[in-house]
Formats: structure tokens, sequence, C-alpha cells
């Protein structure tokens, strides 16, 4: 039986990006311009083709720059919502408070400063798994996490950064079960990472799904600099 798809989306861009304010200044990261368009507008079209069609944009940091630009750019393309913070709530506090705007039960969260170009539908609930994580493979690697799974691809583990031949890293992509998620007693402010995919995958109840798909992360000047190159091809 075909499963259907997944067509809403949550897209964290909110964040600081202090690493980056050397190549640009005056703009929030995803704001970054990448190959002749502001980096988000690659995250945002990647979906787009993969069948999302309600987009919700958890925004903080220069708010209004983003606004700006999705409503001049997508107003009369894309379903919008748009949930600002009035303070920072932390990547899982940044979910939680955006998926009230999710008009289903299904949807996918992602950062809007790395792009991951798997088929987000690939992500399937299984096994009713608070979360599915889309993996990538990577080599010679430091600057990212390694994730270990076991034979059911059930995530068991999530290791510091340190440097690695070969391995998997998360993808910054995951399918969330809005149900779940809102009624697992999270509090308002938290980090997705530490306190809700690290948790969850040690109860056995957080999966991954590998591909091996274009993966840039423009956290750091010679990453962006990458990407201006990979993306305009």
């Amino acid at each position: 039986m075909k499963t259907k798809n997944c067509t809403e989306a949550v897209i964290l861009a909110g964040g600081l990006g202090t690493r980056l304010r050397t190549e640009v200044p005056e703009l929030p990261k995803c704001m970054a311009p990448v190959a002749g368009k502001p980096f988000i507008d690659h995250v945002i079209l990647h979906l787009k083709n993969h069948g999302v069609t309600h987009f919700v944009f958890a925004l903080g940091y220069m708010s209004e720059i983003l606004i700006e630009h999705l409503l001049a750019t997508y107003q009369d393309q894309l379903e919008m919502s748009i949930a600002v913070e009035e303070q920072p709530l932390g990547t899982g506090g940044a979910i939680t408070y955006a998926a009230q705007f999710i008009k289903g039960n299904e949807f996918f969260a992602l950062n809007g400063d790395s792009l991951f170009a798997m088929n987000p539908q690939n992500l399937k609930f299984t096994d009713g798994e608070m979360c599915v994580v889309g993996l990538k493979v990577m080599e010679n690697f430091d600057r990212y996490g390694t994730v270990l799974l076991d034979e059911n691809n059930f995530i068991t583990s999530f290791i510091e950064k340190q440097p690695v031949e070969k391995g998997l890293i998360n993808g910054g992509l995951y399918l969330l079960d809005k149900n779940r998620l809102m009624s697992s007693g999270l509090p308002e402010k938290f980090s997705f990472e530490k306190d809700f995919l690290e948790v969850y995958c040690l109860k056995k109840a957080i999966k991954g799904s590998i591909e091996d798909a274009y993966f840039i992360d423009i956290g750091v000047p010679e990453d962006f600099r990458k990407a201006n190159i990979d993306l305009a091809q």
C-alpha cells in the first residue's frame, strides 16, 4: 500500500550566523547570497520539487529581512506561514512553536542554512518512531558528529565531532509527527539535537534513512564559498 506524501515543512531560519559574518555581515545566514540568490531559495526549490506545498518559516534574528524577501518572492507562489520567536527558543523550541501552523500531522523540519538533496519523501514512519532522520554518508570529515545505527536502522547514538575517515552524518532533515511531538512534555525552550534526538534515540524511538545525496552547510566561510561554486552549476 502506497503511503501518502508529506506536504508540509518547517524551515528553521532564525540562526545568528556568527561564523559567517566575515562573508555576509548584514544578513541572516540563510539569506546569504549563493549562486545568484539567497541560500534559502535553494532549500525552498528543493522541497517544492519534492511535493512540499505548505512552508512554515521559523524566524528570529533579523526576521524582517526574511519576511520582506519571502513576501516579495513567494507570496503568489507558495502557501506560507511565518512563526517569529519573541525570544530565542533553541532549535527544538523553534520547531514546536512553528508546528502550531502545521495543518496535518506529519511534517518535515530542516535547517534553512544547509541543503541535503535527498528526496524528503523517502523518510517514512514504520514503527511508531518519534522522528526519522535523513542521514548522509561522508568521508574524511571532522566538522560534523557521527551517527550510529543498529541492524533495524534505529539510531543508537550521536557521537561528538571528531576526525572520521568514513561515517554517517545527520543531514539536518527530519520527519516528525506533530501529535507525538506536542504530547511529549518538552519545555518551551530546548535543543532539538540534545534534548530530543539524543534522549529519544536511547529509547529506540529515532530512525535513520540513508541517502548519498549532495550536502552543504554554509555555516562557515569555506563551505559558503564552496556552495557558491557547487550551486552555480
